[in-house]
């Protein structure tokens, strides 16, 4: 995969990122080159954190006053600071909140090599029980004034608001950290994702960029056309019983979501109501973050608002009645995904 033909130019166009890396790593990470070649038009600023987490926090604090970044992403150690960052839209990426635990736990005392090169030179440093120590004490305030999420009765008022600028990405393969609970008990944008602690490209363009695309269009107030989608046999092949997706659906899902606001749309007989937390499982399983919260549940399909709905049975729940264009997957002129998408690339979003 050549990550630069996937590059997203329109994207935070504009805007300044501030990154902010894990434990032993650098602004130079992997993470950040990639980030840099997906997110062209993105001011990126990545520093060096100093190793003592208060200076780190210091310094932290110091550059969102001064370049007042549109948004934060920080990376385990980075993600326990970022947390702390109260009044920006940060992204935590499998968030290391109980990190002087971790490192006793991975044996992580004693000297540490740098995993990438850093601007002053080091190459190592020491982990003491005293910096342990400071570590502890710095993540002791995360979540300092953030109420716990009331599932049933979402809460209101200012922490509302606040709760709603963070989102946390975990890893499903991460064995070195997992905050999930620690972090959904207080945020509700708690995702998972196909990946390990540290992020791969794929994991950056699936599950990352798709979180940056929410965050920019709440900030921009980017209203886009309004696509369903139909789980059954048109992203998934429900009617040979094994539920795999439908051929080049997953690209296609991913494609439109760039440039639609883009959901699944399940139904099913009444009395088959496991067939619908079979959908939310399918999406979570093949289309990932960007389908989170994005799956609707509906057997009246002509009462829902939207402006189109692409489905292999344009006559079932009520879509002959559907107030916006029914594509009618499988048959002529859309029988494949790549003439679905053909036919959206030549509308430009409309």
């Amino acid at each position: 995969m050549e990550l630069y033909e996937y590059a997203r130019p329109d994207l935070l166009d504009g805007k300044t990122l501030l990154y902010v890396h894990g434990f032993a790593s650098s602004g130079a990470t992997g993470t950040v080159k990639s980030l840099r070649t997906l997110l062209p038009q993105t001011r990126i600023l990545a520093p060096d954190l100093p190793v003592d987490p208060f200076e780190a926090m210091d310094l932290l604090r110091a550059l969102v006053a001064s370049e007042k970044p549109d948004v934060v992403v920080g990376t385990s150690m980075g993600g326990m600071y970022a947390e702390q960052l109260k009044g920006f839209d940060r992204v935590l990426v499998n968030p290391a909140f109980q990190l002087a635990d971790t490192l006793l736990k991975n044996n992580g005392l004693g000297r540490q090599e740098f995993h990438n090169p850093r601007q002053d030179g080091q190459t190592s440093f020491l982990v003491t029980k005293g910096l342990l120590e400071a570590f502890r004490e710095v993540s002791a305030h995360c979540f300092d004034g953030v109420g716990t999420v009331d599932t049933d009765h979402p809460a209101e008022g200012d922490w509302e608001a606040e709760q709603q600028r963070v989102w946390g990405l975990f890893g499903t393969r991460d064995t070195l950290v997992d905050c999930f609970d620690l972090f959904a008990a207080r945020y509700p944008q708690a995702l998972r994702f196909d990946g390990e602690h540290h992020l791969n490209d794929s994991a950056v363009l699936h599950s990352l960029l798709p979180v940056l695309q929410r965050i920019d269009d709440r900030q921009r107030g980017t209203s886009r056309k309004v696509l369903f989608i139909s789980y059954e046999d048109t992203l998934a092949d429900v009617r040979h019983g094994h539920g795999e997706p439908e051929n080049s659906a997953v690209k296609a899902w991913r494609r439109l979501s760039e440039t639609y606001d883009t959901y699944v749309l399940a139904s099913a007989p009444y009395n088959r109501p496991a067939r619908w937390s079979e959908a939310v499982a399918w999406a979570e399983q093949y289309l990932g973050v960007s389908a989170w919260n994005k799956v609707i549940i509906s057997n009246r399909k002509d009462l829902l608002l939207g402006d189109y709905l692409i489905d292999r049975y344009p006559r079932r729940y009520g879509n002959a009645d559907f107030m916006g264009t029914v594509l009618a997957y499988g048959s002529e002129p859309f029988k494949t995904w790549e003439e679905i998408l053909t036919y959206f690339e030549r509308l430009g979003g409309q």
